[in-house]
């Protein structure tokens, strides 16, 4: 089996460093900017009206570098994106945000500058920069792509047992759909404030045939088996991102307090039973290694080319994907 494939597009969901900018300090009127130019204190505003753009960017080798996968009002493909610091804002109520920036390099130039928050921005607030870390960014930014399940999640044993993924332990064999079963081989554990990008999303008992309600990270990936192309992917196996089904109601995010997050490592990339959904397990690839401390077996770790079954989200977001969903795995 092949390594982790490290041309898998990314999607990030930036500002455009022009919608943020500083109101009140040293840089008054300039946008943010990489980490040599930034002055602690000023205040940021978010611009009226701001919206998230995609950037489709392609991973590489080393964890602070992608290349621009295609031409959009916000990057130019082929230039080298890279992921510059991690900055800390503070909100008029001491409430912390991180965010971090990227840099679009264009013939050796910086071309443009793109900020992605770790939570959500209000246009209406004064934001002051209390931090800036290089070294941070790799791992928060890691931190985001490792799949996880919140405690609670009751996870398949090879022997039929529903075993709450906090009482897991290494060694302990679990059924997996491609492989039956397999041994754990390092199991992860963070606290996180269950903000933005670490918010995790709430499928709600029986929505999508779920025993119980399944809480997952947003970028987690579950497994469906249509048996009919009702989402015209093209083919009836597909991995599907559970923040691409939020539809507020049987589906949406969890924002506030604190989440638990486990992260399941086998030999292989696999797919497992959570609730009674397929849903992957950590995948170390360029991105996600970062986040994995020293010791986690990640060298040995295969790929099962699973990111081929993956759904865009032009696929999901202008129909009910979840119900489509439910009715072609169903029929």
């Amino acid at each position: 089996m092949s390594k982790a494939n490290p041309s898998a597009p990314q999607s990030l969901q930036v500002y455009p460093a022009a919608q943020f900018r500083v109101t009140d300090g040293v840089a008054e009127g300039d946008a943010i900017t990489f980490a040599d130019e930034l002055v602690m204190d000023d205040i940021y505003q978010l611009a009226d009206g701001a919206d998230r753009l995609p950037l489709m960017a392609l991973m590489t080798d080393a964890p602070t570098r992608f290349i621009l996968h295609q031409d959009t009002p916000q990057g130019t493909a082929g230039n080298d994106l890279y992921l510059d610091c991690c900055v800390t804002l503070m909100a008029p109520d001491s409430t912390t945000i991180e965010a971090l920036v990227f840099v679009e390099v264009e013939d050796g130039d910086v071309a443009d500058t793109y900020l992605l928050p770790l939570a959500t921005l209000s246009s209406d607030t004064n934001y002051r920069l209390v931090g800036v870390d290089r070294h941070a960014a790799t791992s928060r930014f890691s931190e985001v792509a490792c799949v996880s399940f919140t405690r609670g999640t009751r996870i398949t044993l090879a022997s039929g047992e529903q075993r709450p993924v906090e009482d897991l332990q290494v060694g302990d064999r679990v059924l997996t759909r491609d492989d039956g079963p397999q041994s754990v081989r390092w199991i992860g554990q963070t606290t996180l404030r269950a903000v933005g990008a670490f918010a995790p999303v709430v499928i709600r008992k029986d929505t999508l045939f779920n025993a119980h309600d399944l809480v997952l990270s947003p970028d987690h990936r579950i497994f469906v088996y249509q048996r009919e192309d009702t989402l015209g992917a093209g083919r009836a196996e597909v991995l599907i991102k559970v923040r691409h089904l939020i539809n507020g109601d049987t589906v949406f995010q969890r924002d506030g307090g604190f989440v638990d997050y486990f992260q399941l490592l086998f030999d292989d990339h696999q797919i497992v039973y959570a609730e009674g959904i397929a849903a992957e397990t950590l995948l170390i690839d360029p991105r996600t290694r970062g986040a994995l401390p020293t010791g986690a077996p990640i060298d040995t770790h295969r790929d099962r080319q699973h990111n081929d079954y993956e759904v865009t989200e032009s696929l999901l977001t202008k129909r009910d994907a979840v119900a489509l969903l439910r009715r072609a795995s169903s029929s």
